[in-house]
C-alpha cells in the first residue's frame, strides 16, 4: 500500500478527500484484516473454554484494525462489531464494552445496536452482581480479572446502563436500562439519583413493564428523601401524589392483597409524616405565643390526619389555645409611648429640585 493510502488510514475525517485508487486500497486492506480476524474468531469459537481468550483477543484487535482500515464504510461496523464480540466471548468485558460504546458512537443506526445493547446491558448487569456478592470488598482496585473494570465497578455498570438509554432512547431496552440503573441507585442508597431514573421512567416509558415497579419504588424513594418535620413537605406531596396514580392505574395490582397492604402502609406513613409535620410547626408557634397561626396548624392536622396519634394531641391543645390572642402583646410597648415613631426620612429628590428639569 502506498504512502499517501497509508497516510489516511490514520485519519478518519479524510474520507471524502480519497481517489478512487485510495478507497481501493483502503477497502482492501479492510477486508484482508477483517478476513484474518474472522479466521481467529472461528478458530476461538471451537476452542475449549479456558483456552479461547488469548484467540478471541487477537481477532478482537483485527477487527479493529478492519474498522479503521475503512472508516464509514458497512465492512467497518460489521468489523467494530465483531470486536466487541470477539472481547464479550473471550471474557474481556471491559474492552467489549468500550468497542460496543464506540459502535454505538460512530454509527448510531447500525443494523448491530440491539445486539450491542443488549450485550452491554448483560455486561453492566454482570457487574452490578458482582458487586452485591460482595466483589471488591476485600480488594476495591481490580488488578486481576479482566471481565471488571479497575475499580468503581458498580458505578461503570450504572454508567453503561445510562449510556444504553442515552444511545437509543426509543430502542427496545432503554426502559429495561432505566429501571436497572434505579433500581441499583436504590440499592445504594443514592435516592436522588433514584429518584430521577424512577421518575423518567414513569414519565418517558408509558407503556413498560416496568411501570408498576417504577410507582411503587418511587414512593419509597420519595419517603427516604424526606429530611424530616423540619424541612420541605414536596416529597411527601409527591409520595402521596404517587400513591394516588398507582391505585388509578392499577386497579389489577391492588387485587393482590400483599401488594394493596404494602401502597396502604405507605399511605399511613405518610399520613403520619404529614401530621407530625404539622404538630411540630404548631408546638413551634404556640411555644412562641402566635396563637392564631397554632390554631390553623392544629386545625388543618385534625381535618386532614385525624387517625393519627397526633389528632388527639392537637385537639388537647386547640382546648387550650382557642381563646388566647392571636398574636402576643408587644413586649415593651410602653417605649413606644415615651419614645415618638422615627420622624419620615425626606426623600432624596424633592418636589422642588425636579422643578427644574420640568
Amino acid at each position: 500500500m502506498g504512502r499517501s493510502a497509508r497516510s489516511v488510514i490514520n485519519n478518519e475525517n479524510d474520507d471524502t478527500k480519497l481517489t478512487a485508487e485510495e478507497r481501493e486500497a483502503r477497502l482492501a486492506e479492510s477486508r484482508k484484516f477483517y478476513g484474518e480476524a474472522d479466521q481467529f474468531f472461528k478458530t476461538a469459537s471451537s476452542q475449549p473454554r479456558e483456552s479461547s481468550s488469548a484467540t478471541f483477543e487477537k481477532a478482537g484487535k483485527l477487527f479493529e484494525k478492519a474498522a479503521k482500515a475503512h472508516p464509514g464504510s458497512a465492512i467497518a461496523q460489521d468489523a467494530q462489531f465483531m470486536a466487541a464480540e470477539s472481547y464479550f466471548f473471550g471474557d474481556y468485558l471491559t474492552k467489549a464494552e468500550h468497542a460496543y460504546g464506540i459502535l454505538q458512537k460512530k454509527y448510531p443506526n447500525s443494523r448491530h445496536n440491539d445486539r450491542a445493547a443488549a450485550r452491554q446491558f448483560s455486561i453492566a448487569q454482570y457487574w452490578i452482581d458482582t458487586e452485591k456478592s460482595g466483589g471488591s470488598k476485600v480488594m476495591p482496585v481490580n488488578f486481576v480479572d479482566r471481565r471488571r473494570p479497575w475499580f468503581d465497578i458498580d458505578g461503570h455498570g450504572i454508567r453503561v446502563l445510562d449510556q444504553i438509554r442515552f444511545d437509543d432512547p426509543t430502542g427496545k431496552l432503554a426502559d429495561d436500562a432505566t429501571m436497572a440503573a434505579g433500581v441499583e441507585h436504590f440499592r445504594q442508597g443514592h435516592w436522588l439519583e433514584a429518584d430521577e431514573f424512577f421518575t423518567d421512567l414513569r414519565e418517558t416509558f408509558t407503556d413498560s413493564e416496568h411501570l408498576f415497579d417504577a410507582h411503587r419504588l418511587g414512593i419509597r424513594t420519595k419517603l427516604q428523601m424526606y429530611a424530616g418535620p423540619k424541612y420541605s413537605r414536596l416529597v411527601l406531596d409527591e409520595a402521596s401524589k404517587l400513591i394516588r396514580q398507582t391505585r388509578q392505574r392499577f386497579p389489577d395490582k391492588l387485587r393482590d392483597s400483599e401488594i394493596s397492604e404494602a401502597l396502604a402502609k405507605d399511605a399511613a406513613e405518610i399520613d403520619y409524616l404529614q401530621a407530625e409535620r404539622l404538630a411540630v410547626r404548631a408546638n413551634y408557634r404556640e411555644r412562641r405565643g402566635e396563637y392564631g397561626a397554632a390554631r390553623q396548624y392544629y386545625e388543618t392536622l385534625l381535618a386532614n390526619h385525624d387517625q393519627t396519634p397526633f389528632a388527639e394531641t392537637a385537639r388537647d391543645r386547640l382546648a387550650v389555645v382557642g381563646d388566647l390572642p392571636a398574636l402576643p402583646e408587644q413586649r415593651l410597648a410602653f417605649l413606644t409611648k415615651i419614645f415618638p415613631e422615627r420622624r419620615r426620612a425626606k426623600p432624596l429628590i424633592t418636589s422642588e429640585s425636579t422643578s427644574m428639569f420640568r
